[in-house]
Order: structure tokens, then sequence, then C-alpha cells
């Protein structure tokens, strides 16, 4: 692994984890551990980390008041954080960013919204979506912010983009000298452990620029730190405002937290239990079930029948069973056919490893399926982190050697991201 220590050597300066608002670790509120976010602790608290400065927002759908901040009659209290920002006289909101998918949420994967107008707001709307370093830099320079805001809901899954997009905000805010402040939610499949394979950097891509693990149980405003401490050669000048009421063995149902889609095929809580380990499967010629109203809970190609789900049973992977199951698409691989395949169901969701169940589906599915095939362009490695996996499951390796393999990388990175915690 190719970590550095000085993150935690310095782990409460500006090199590394910045100003966060409040001290210590958050416990969980009073009467029942309802959370609060770090937009709503910034409201309550008039917006002080962002005073007299120029303000531009990188946020998508998801960034919504959790209902303790303004809460106007008639709209239950979930608003967006831009909408209620430009209608108060204490921010000088001037920008908004829009990653992946769009500032609105109106574009599909591999989409954005482009450079526009919010007819909302008015404000000017600046695409970020596959930009970065001294691009993205010019970006932040061009709009007039001294201060970039990041708040948008994660899953857990180092391959989900949208750590990466604040990953390369930091990287570009440095370079352009701006600020950053990371306003925190909920890690909706807990902050438990991290698991998984640690991506090798020759394998960097957008969907994972540094060597984090897989599944990596860490907060929006944790990896900020762990960024900022480890692996950027000039670090921000980065600000984190914690949430309140979040333990790290709570799952989003217990946050009484709105859940809003961050991305058009993660629908729920529920796809995002499954994600870091059924994404894999981008990384074949099967279908994740992206087009259905399960996507990464259902998963299937034309020719498999009973057989794949029968031998993932086998497996007794804990928490998790599949059925059966056949579904046509409606976009994305199969269009419009009709294939088989398996059901993901996930009934103990504490003993559920993600990432183990996801590795026993790709080698029963490659030893009950003569059609399995990688991706020409092995997307699996990059998804994966390195060509370990695919490596050894085309070897005939079993789920638990495979799983094996990566356990002194995942033990190295776990040491490393305990100094970078921020609740208990």
């Amino acid at each position: 692994m190719d970590m550095s220590r000085r993150g935690l050597l310095a782990a409460g300066g500006a090199a590394g984890a910045g100003v966060a608002a409040g001290a210590g670790p958050a416990r969980a509120a009073a009467g029942g551990g309802r959370v609060r976010t770090g937009f709503d602790r910034l409201a309550a608290g008039g917006y002080a980390e962002l005073a007299g400065q120029r303000v531009g927002v990188v946020t998508n759908p998801t960034g919504v008041t959790g209902g303790s901040a303004a809460r106007p009659s008639g709209d239950g209290g979930v608003r967006h954080i831009v909408d209620v920002m430009h209608a108060d006289d204490r921010v000088d909101l001037v920008a908004v960013f829009g990653p992946e998918h769009g500032f609105r949420g109106t574009a599909q994967a591999g989409g954005s919204e482009g450079r526009y107008d919010d007819p909302a707001t008015g404000l000017p709307v600046y695409d970020t979506y596959l930009k970065s370093g001294q691009a993205l830099a010019d970006v932040f320079t061009a709009s007039g912010v001294e201060t970039v805001v990041f708040d948008i809901q994660d899953v857990g899954a180092r391959f989900y983009t949208y750590i990466w997009t604040l990953y390369d905000c930091m990287v570009a805010a440095a370079l352009s000298g701006k600020r950053l402040v990371v306003l925190d939610r909920p890690n909706p499949v807990t902050g438990r452990a991290a698991l998984g394979p640690v991506l090798d950097r020759a394998f960097a891509t957008f969907v994972g620029r540094e060597p984090i693990a897989q599944a990596h149980g860490m907060t929006v405003a944790e990896l900020a730190r762990l960024f900022n401490g480890e692996f950027l050669a000039r670090p921000v000048e980065l600000a984190t405002v914690r949430m309140s009421g979040w333990r790290r063995t709570d799952f989003f149902d217990a946050t009484g937290l709105p859940w809003v889609p961050p991305s058009p095929n993660m629908p729920t809580p529920a796809t995002a239990l499954v994600y870091p380990g059924t994404c894999l499967f981008e990384g074949t010629n099967l279908s994740e079930g992206r087009g259905t109203t399960r996507p990464f809970e259902l998963l299937g190609a034309e020719g498999i029948d009973r057989r794949w789900a029968e031998a993932a049973n086998a497996l007794e992977l804990p928490g998790a069973g599949f059925r059966e199951a056949y579904f046509a698409p409606v976009f994305s691989k199969f269009q419009g056919r009709t294939v088989g395949g398996v059901q993901v169901h996930v009934h103990d969701r504490e003993a559920f490893d993600p990432v183990r169940t996801g590795i026993g589906l790709l080698v029963t599915a490659k030893r009950s399926w003569s059609g399995f095939a990688w991706r020409a362009d092995r997307w699996i490695d990059k998804l994966t982190g390195s060509a370990r996996v695919r490596t050894l499951i085309d070897a005939g390796a079993g789920t638990d050697e495979v799983v094996g393999a990566w356990q002194a990388d995942l033990r190295a990175f776990r040491a490393v991201r305990r100094g970078y915690l921020l609740y208990r």
C-alpha cells in the first residue's frame, strides 16, 4: 500500500482535518437517534463557516434539508439546500456545480446537464463531470467563488463516483486557492468496517482515484480528511461540518432522514446495501439489473436458469439468499429481452457482506453458465482495483480464496482509515 502517515500526525491541522464544526465524535441524538446533517447544523449555526465568502455549491438532488433546517409551511421541511441558501441573506451564494447526473438529476449514468442558469434561482450552474485538475480549477476561478461547499449523499462504495468528484474538487480548490467545506451525511450502509480489495494505483480511474477499500465504511467528511491527509500533494484549506446523532452502526432507516436517490439506478437504501458487491457485474456480460425496478438486486443474462441460484445458495453466504428470477430490462443490457438469473435477498443485514456476496455470485455465475464473459475493456479490473479478482476467478479460485487474497492490503487500509474517523 502506497500511503503516507503525515495525515495521522497532523489530523487536527489545516493540512489534515481542517476546521470541523463540533468537538469530539458525534453521539446519538437525544430521544431516538434523529440525525442532523452537516447542512442542517450549518444552517442552525447561522452559516458561520461561510460568513463573508462568495460561495459555490457542489451538489445534486440529494442535497436536501433533513427537516431540522428551514421548514416552510406545506413542504415537510425537505427542501434543496441551494433553494434554502439562495433565499437566505446570510449566504452569498453565487454558483452551483453539477456532477455526474447533474445538479437537478436529469441525466442518466455517464451523463451531465451541461452549463445553464438554474430556472428556480437564476444561479449559474457549471458542469464538473469528467473535469479535474487545472480544468476544474479554471471553472472555480471563472465562477468567482471563494469557498466551495460539497454536499452530496454517498452510498459507501469506492466506485460510486461522487467521492471522486469530492477528491477532484479538493485538488482543484487547492490549485485555485479556494476553501472547501464538506457538509457531512450518513454512510447509508453503516460505517462499521471497510470491506473488499484496495485499489492498486496502476488501475486508477474516475471509479477509483486512490487506494481505498471497495466498501470504505466512511462518511464523505471522513473521506475528505483521509484524502487531504494521505493523498493530496497540495492539501486544500478544508473544513468539515459534522452530523449529530449518527452512529457507525446506523443503517439509513435509523437516521430519520429522507432518502433521495443519488442517481437514477440507486432508488432505495436497499439498493445501496448490495451495490458494493453486485455492481461488479457491470464488468461482465450479465445485466446488473439496470432498466428494472430492482437495479443491482436483479442479475442475469439470456441462457441462465435455476442452476445459478442453486449454486449461489449452496455457498451459504452470510445474511443473503438468492431466488431464481426472470426479468426484461427496459434499457441497458438485454433491453426488451427476457433474461434469467437471480434476485439477491438480504435477510440479515448485520451479517451481510456485500463484497463477499458479489465475489460468490461471480464465481458461481462463471461455473454454472457457459456464456459467462468479462467485458472486453477489462472494466472488472477498474471496479475491483486490480487484475487480481479476474485472474483468480479465471484460474478457478473459489470465493474464500479470492476474498483471502486482499486481506493484507485491507488490514493496512483499515489502520490508516482509523485515524480519520469522526463518529463512534
